[in-house]
């Protein structure tokens, strides 16, 4: 029986005892016969068991037909040649065998293939180790009490390092010549605060101008386009002025106090610090916070400044409103109290930033990946708590009448 287009020549026995025989080896390259013996069966490899006669090889060795057979045997002593190709077909075919059932004796080769073997079966058994188990089923309720757990520790651990910081900082206030590093201070206020100018005033003009358009256009159908100047005065200097503000530093400032002490745990500075009697919250925690406490309020001043003579510009170009007619009209429909909505936020929004910033670089671990993952939870935990407290102090001045 000859298998295949390529000159490769096979042997079977359809019965115990009794072989087929077609052609000669010496007409093969590679050559498979199998020979019957008493409950087992002998396979005899011959020839160049290389790629270029895989797909007979790989036939052939499929066309074994070992039902009968308890043992079988690979007799490779005449093999001429052997790559990586023929060598997994001899483990592919073991490995079958053995899961059909049958006992596979170990392999006869020449001296010079059994290294080649062996390093194949290595890689196997390498790879296997390697191999992730297959996920567990997600039990969703154990995940979610798992989370309620993770947050309930997270909110500790927020709650205890906001007491002291607030201890350390009401001290520095109390006495600052003595509890404040001013250089750190100054340095913090210049970072947080000047660098930020240019983007804080460019998106807060942006947003006027957007308020204005969009304001005038749905005030256009009641012929109310005077409005526009109330609508934009109101949303800017209570709400939108303030949030947008303390936004930006979220993901401006906030991000870079988690990367800047978490880089410094990573480093194992904080250790060192800690080690030769430095107070890591006076030191580094301290200038951050009250530095965002200057440089928050001066920035939401100067956003609503901004935001307003974006819309301004906007009331001119679209609505034809000169400037003092729109800051005529601006004056009457805002008060002070507008603006001091607006203003007291920003201290506690400056607050929770930068505690969030440096309590998640604190808790970055030894490795890099720890760096990138708490910096992205302080930004997203820094804006999430801005949003719920401006919600909080909505409500409160919604109550009061405010």
């Amino acid at each position: 029986m000859v298998w295949g287009c390529r000159p490769i020549l096979l042997e079977f026995s359809q019965r115990w005892g009794n072989n087929l025989s077609y052609g000669t080896e010496k007409e093969a390259r590679a050559w498979l016969s199998a020979e019957p013996q008493a409950n087992a069966l002998r396979l005899v490899l011959s020839g160049d068991w290389v790629t270029s006669e895989a797909p007979e090889l790989d036939a052939a060795l499929r066309g074994v037909k070992a039902d009968k057979a308890q043992t079988i045997a690979f007799d490779g002593s005449k093999l001429t040649s052997l790559d990586s190709v023929g060598a997994w077909l001899l483990l592919r075919s073991r490995k079958e065998l053995i899961e059909s059932g049958h006992t596979v004796d170990a392999f006869v080769l020449p001296p010079a293939f059994a290294p080649l073997l062996e390093t194949l079966e290595r890689s196997e058994q390498a790879s296997k180790v390697r191999r992730r188990p297959p996920p567990p089923k997600r039990n969703y309720v154990e995940a979610m009490g798992k989370g309620v757990i993770d947050g309930l520790h997270v909110g500790y651990s927020v709650f205890a390092f906001l007491g002291r910081v607030t201890v350390e900082t009401m001290e520095a206030v109390v006495r600052p010549w003595k509890e404040l590093p001013w250089p750190a201070f100054i340095k913090q206020i210049e970072e947080t605060g000047l660098n930020a100018l240019p983007i804080v005033g460019l998106l807060s003009f942006l947003i006027g101008v957007v308020i204005a358009y969009q304001g005038a256009d749905q005030l256009a159908r009641f012929g109310a386009q005077v409005f526009t100047i109330n609508l934009l005065g109101a949303s800017i200097l209570r709400e939108i002025g303030v949030l947008m503000t303390a936004i930006i530093i979220a993901g401006r400032s906030g991000s870079a106090f988690a990367a800047q002490i978490g880089t410094m745990q990573v480093n194992e500075e904080i250790d060192a610090m800690q080690t030769i009697g430095l107070n890591i919250v006076e030191t580094l925690v301290l200038p951050r916070v009250l530095g965002l406490l200057v440089t928050l309020p001066l920035l939401t001043l100067y956003a609503d400044f901004m935001g307003i003579m974006g819309g301004a510009m906007m009331c001119y170009l679209d609505l034809g409103y000169t400037f003092p007619v729109f800051f005529r009209q601006l004056d009457s429909a805002i008060t002070l109290n507008t603006f001091l909505v607006g203003m007291i936020k920003a201290p506690v929004f400056a607050f929770l930033i930068a505690l969030v910033g440096c309590l998640e670089g604190l808790r970055v671990e030894r490795n890099a990946a720890s760096v990138g993952r708490q910096t992205t939870r302080a930004v997203v935990e820094g804006i999430f708590l801005v949003i719920v407290f401006d919600a909080a102090f909505s409500i409160l001045f919604s109550v009061l009448g405010i």
